[in-house]
């Protein structure tokens, strides 16, 4: 089997298995994974080298990116720069995103894309879920821990299917 064909049929045996999982017992009225994020996780870890490094640096940046977030939602929520008025979440995202990049010196987080899903994954759950001024629960109401919860599971389900398409391929 073609290395090519093995990866699809591995992605997709285990993408349905994860969809099963994230909509089915992880998901339903308070879900404990989000299916969607998983696989921006999958993909990232993919597009990250698809290796050890690359699942490692695919949770440490989303899961970076997700807590920068939770600080813009935290502080925008929060009407503590309401000062600025319509200026204060313009500010706050411009300085949170300078702080999710200026960061990619350090190996782990050096993948500024994985950085930035996070950040975006997090901030799209809040705002059209109603949960940003949830960024500070600690429970799965919160958007961040619900994002880094669904990310470790999609990278390590990207790393199973490449493990699989291997020996697939063999």
């Amino acid at each position: 089997m073609s290395k090519l064909t093995a990866l699809a049929l591995s992605i997709a045996v285990l993408g349905g298995v994860w969809a099963f999982l994230a909509l089915g017992p992880l998901g339903g009225s308070a879900p404990i994974a989000l299916v969607w994020v998983g696989f921006i996780a999958w993909g990232c870890y993919f597009h990250t080298g698809g290796d050890n490094a690359a699942l490692q640096k695919t949770i440490a940046g989303m899961s970076f990116g997700a807590l920068i977030a939770g600080v813009a939602l935290y502080l925008v929520s929060s009407g503590m720069f309401a000062a600025l008025g319509t200026l204060a979440a313009p500010v706050i995202i411009a300085v949170t995103v300078f702080v999710l990049v200026i960061v990619a010196g350090i190996n782990l987080l050096s993948v500024v894309p994985a950085n930035v899903y996070g950040y975006a994954a997090t901030a799209g759950l809040a705002l059209t879920a109603g949960t940003a001024g949830n960024s500070t629960a600690m429970n799965l109401t919160n958007p961040v821990l619900l994002v880094i919860v669904s990310t470790i599971i999609g990278a390590v389900f990207g790393m199973l299917s490449g493990k699989l398409a291997g020996m697939l391929g063999k």
